[in-house]
């Protein structure tokens, strides 16, 4: 997923955009720390962007430290598993830019992790400070396709050597060892240090197509490692997230922003009618070119929002109008001089946008169009933690 800067004609863009929200008066009700907002630019790797944030915010609740993790070790080895798994599949698996929370779980749980610096200008080998994969991800499609045509009619045992090759030519070569603050590492040992351990982390989601309180695959490409969520009540999953900001915890949030409501200038909320997505950045691509004639958006004046029911949740899940478009991180709440509640939300295209890459989504937003969410275990009302099975 992309995000492109605009300049000259922009401008009057986003001048003209700013009235949608130049009303909107937000009141901080709680706010928990988070690190510094990113830019996945040219790079469908939201989900990795937002679950790492979360990740970094963990550390920072658990060990006061803040640290810039590197996106691009995840996705080099989120690639190479996924590769496997293609291959192994015959090709009946999505292999693409997109991917889950869950994901960034797995690999820090079975590679570790490192920070950013550890050296110079890893996963940007292909001439850009920012990410640009779409000829990176073609590449690789192109390259596992191949594989699985399989002319030999039996794999050699070189294939995922060259798959590797690929990209440790767009990413560069990770080193064994790294040093942070005088002290040597591995991925492993950093993660260890860290104390991010994969087992206190709680999938959750909101369908009535499987029971309630109990697990299940969510049936969307992305989730290509077929990874469970627990099924809650909506409401339950709204108890969920207010207690998790309450008490001092963040949320990996995925979500459909493909509505008029998700605008380019820091809001998200409902009822706007359904935009059509458009091409270029991963902005673009949800909320419209900045220097296009503004979209029709959200008056000004604060309107009332739907109020959103289990029944809407699921039609939009079944007609696909809900899918699972992108990834970000909740870190706290507010509200509008209305009093209505609005989450703080950590995005990953930069400092865009009247609020400088945060935006304010709305209750009837998040109820309508949160496909799933993580949080830590112990982020969950005990009532609802007994229900779940989870200690």
């Amino acid at each position: 997923m992309k995000l492109k800067l605009f300049f000259s004609a922009a401008v009057l863009a986003l001048a003209a955009t700013a009235a949608t929200a130049q009303d909107y008066q937000f009141t901080t009700v709680k706010e928990n720390p988070i690190t510094s907002i990113k830019n996945q630019y040219r790079s469908g790797t939201c989900w990795c962007f937002s679950a790492l944030s979360f990740v970094e915010s963990e550390i920072l609740r658990t060990k006061g430290v803040e640290v810039d993790l590197s996106e691009m070790f995840v996705v080099g080895k989120s690639y190479r598993d996924r590769a496997i798994k293609y291959v192994r599949l015959d090709g009946h698996l999505n292999f693409a830019a997109g991917s889950s929370f869950g994901d960034v779980l797995h690999v820090i749980n079975d590679y570790g992790i490192v920070p950013q610096n550890f050296t110079e200008g890893y996963g940007f080998n292909y001439g850009t400070e920012l990410p640009e994969h779409n000829e990176l991800d073609a590449a690789l499609k192109g390259y596992v396709s191949a594989i699985v045509k399989n002319p030999n009619r039996t794999l050699s045992t070189a294939w995922i050597n060259g798959f590797d090759n690929i990209v440790e030519a767009y990413f560069g070569e990770i080193p064994a060892t790294f040093t942070v603050d005088g002290v040597e590492y591995t991925p492993e040992s950093y993660r260890d240090f860290l104390g991010i351990n994969y087992d206190d982390y709680v999938n959750i989601t909101s369908f009535t197509h499987h029971p309630f309180y109990e697990p299940f695959v969510i049936e969307v490409c992305d989730n290509w490692r077929w990874d469970t969520a627990y099924n809650l009540p909506m409401d339950e999953m709204m108890e969920v997230m207010y207690n998790a900001i309450d008490k001092g915890y963040t949320i990996a949030w995925g979500s459909d922003v493909s509505e008029k409501g998700f605008t380019r200038d820091g809001l998200a909320v409902m009822p706007v009618e359904k935009k059509q997505a458009a091409a270029g950045s991963d902005q673009e691509r949800w909320v419209g070119k900045a220097a296009d004639a503004p979209k029709e958006e959200v008056k000004a004046e604060l309107p009332e929002e739907m109020v959103i029911t289990q029944e809407m949740r699921q039609d939009g899940y079944d007609r696909k109008t809900t899918t699972d478009d992108h990834g970000m991180h909740i870190y706290g709440v507010a509200k509008d001089q209305n009093g209505t509640n609005y989450f703080m939300v950590k995005n990953s295209w930069g400092e865009a946008g009247k609020y400088k890459g945060v935006w304010y989504a709305s209750d009837a937003f998040v109820r309508y169009k949160t496909l799933n969410i993580v949080v830590h275990k112990d982020a969950l009302p005990k009532h609802i933690a007994k229900k779940l099975g989870i200690k």
